[in-house]
């Protein structure tokens, strides 16, 4: 019996993606903005839910776009989300996809189809501003940041970038340019090191009197702005950012980008750091709601989100934009700092409806808010198609003329009228990766493996969904994942676990 589910599966999500294939794609838009957060709750948006925060561009852009309702990352952590949603393959495919540390090499090399890459080909610009963490350069003691760091996003279909290499709570704490850090001061040549402390920085373990913003786990090595990082970092005075003018300057590179590129077709991928640690806002946001910094940060995001669509409007591109906004993974409220966000928090619920958070194999681990605006195309309102950012490349290949490779993408399946609000119907299943292992989707239905990682992340307090015993939720009926149906539909166990080691094994979805 289960062999014979399995079967129809497999037979419907294949039979789903022909269709989809077969329907003519709408003219290509005209530019393609994507907004991507960092660690964005689907409770943490107005849009979604939540009260105690208000953000009010991106409920603009609900309003006048698709809100879906089942959208998701990829993976339940950043690197390894950001890798599939550029290559369209799965990133537990790979070695060396998990969390970057800051001086690890390029995790995407050169020759590799990306979005951007096929994007470039349909002679689109492209550009990336913000958050990077997929590696920089040979990776180690190799990469030298004094000089040109190199491969990078140039070398994977991107004609622009101003970024961080990695995250705001590693080293180095500087922007990159192109392949450049930004300010170097040649007579200061900076030395990161994740092996062991290098030069005289003070750090947060030795110096805690020297800190604005203490860690609460980890995070106590090189003091950078009055907060100590993992790693450790000297030299580059001159080149160091201030955590507080971040959003403000990944922002302002944004809207140059757009600016400068408005004569053409572009695709500009915003990357923002908010609203990952160390939450730093700017001033001029720091009270914005009565949940610390973390709140503060949201409403600072909202504002970023607020710059790019009010450019959009100045420069009359909106009406032909497509706008993508959505978040590398769940909320986590400790992620290293006392930054009195679990004191803060309240009757805020950043998962929404859902169980677990960042690193679980619970639903709000990956999804996240997902939404798409392109006035000239796409009808308001709300989808419950389930969709993955790993579809990007074939699905928005399709929409601007470009046939992707199955072994180009191994994972990216054509959901592009799912994401146009063409079809009701997305993926017919879907692998979600957590920080212990796999869990797959089915329709309504999800199914968790038996395993022996900890119930809970001791660190962030999150829980993990890990357990020795198989799991089973009916989410349409059960959308807190609280009502374990496995030992009541053993044979339904087995065709999606059937299922899951066979996406596996084959090496790919499509």
């Amino acid at each position: 019996m289960f062999r014979k589910m399995m079967n129809l599966i497999i037979g419907i999500s294949l039979l789903a993606t022909l269709s989809s294939s077969l329907f003519a794609a709408p003219p290509a838009p005209r530019n393609i903005v994507l907004i991507y957060a960092d660690d964005l709750g689907y409770g943490d948006v107005g849009a979604y839910g939540a009260t105690a925060v208000k953000t009010p561009h991106m409920d603009r852009l609900a309003r006048e776009g698709l809100r879906f309702l089942d959208g998701h990352a990829a993976s339940a952590t950043c690197t390894p989300s950001r890798y599939a949603m550029l290559t369209g393959e799965y990133a537990w495919r790979q070695k060396g996809t998990g969390i970057a540390r800051g001086d690890a090499g390029a995790i995407i090399q050169p020759g590799r189809t990306t979005l951007a890459t096929i994007l470039k080909a349909a002679g689109y610009r492209t550009g990336v501003v913000g958050k990077w963490h997929l590696g920089m350069g040979p990776g180690g003691k190799a990469t030298d940041w004094n000089t040109d760091i190199k491969p990078g996003p140039l070398e994977i279909g991107f004609d622009y970038c101003f970024l961080m290499p990695a995250t705001g709570d590693r080293v180095p704490c500087v922007y990159v340019e192109n392949h450049r850090v930004v300010g170097l001061d040649p007579a200061d040549p900076i030395r990161v090191s994740f092996e062991g402390k290098i030069g005289n920085e003070p750090t947060g373990r030795a110096n805690p009197e020297l800190l604005k913003m203490h860690p609460s786990h980890g995070h106590d090595m090189t003091i950078i702005n009055g907060i100590s990082r993992i790693g450790y970092m000297t030299g580059g005075k001159a080149a160091r950012w201030v955590d507080e003018d971040i959003a403000d300057r990944f922002t302002e590179k944004a809207v140059a980008f757009i600016e400068r590129e408005r004569t053409n077709r572009f695709f500009l991928f915003f990357s923002l750091h908010d609203i990952h640690v160390p939450r730093v806002p700017h001033p001029r946001f720091v009270g914005a709601t009565g949940m610390g910094p973390r709140g503060d940060v949201i409403v600072e995001f909202d504002w970023c989100v607020g710059e790019i669509l009010k450019t959009l409007d100045r420069l009359d591109l909106a009406e032909d934009t497509l706008v993508i906004l959505t978040s590398d993974n769940g909320p986590v409220i400790d992620d290293g700092y006392r930054d009195d966000a679990v004191e803060k928090l309240g009757d805020h619920r950043a998962a929404g409806p859902f169980r677990g958070g960042k690193y679980s194999h619970f639903e709000a681990a990956t999804r996240v808010p997902f939404i798409v605006r392109w006035p000239k195309t796409v009808k308001p309102g709300a989808s419950d198609a389930l969709v993955c950012q790993v579809d990007f490349p074939t699905s928005l290949g399709r929409l601007v003329g470009q046939t992707v490779a199955a072994e180009q993408a191994p994972d990216s399946l054509d959901t592009l009228d799912a994401l146009l609000g063409k079809s009701a119907r997305g993926r017919e299943h879907l692998v979600e990766q957590a920080i212990h292992g796999l869990a797959l989707r089915v329709g309504e239905w999800k199914y968790i493996p038996a395993n022996n990682g900890p119930a809970v992340n001791r660190n962030t307090d999150t829980e993990l969904g890990n357990a020795s015993e198989p799991q089973l939720y009916n989410l349409a009926e059960d959308i807190g994942e609280r009502n374990n149906l496995a030992a009541a539909e053993p044979e339904r166990v087995a065709a999606m676990s059937a299922l899951l080691k066979k996406l596996q094994s084959d090496g790919r979805s499509r």
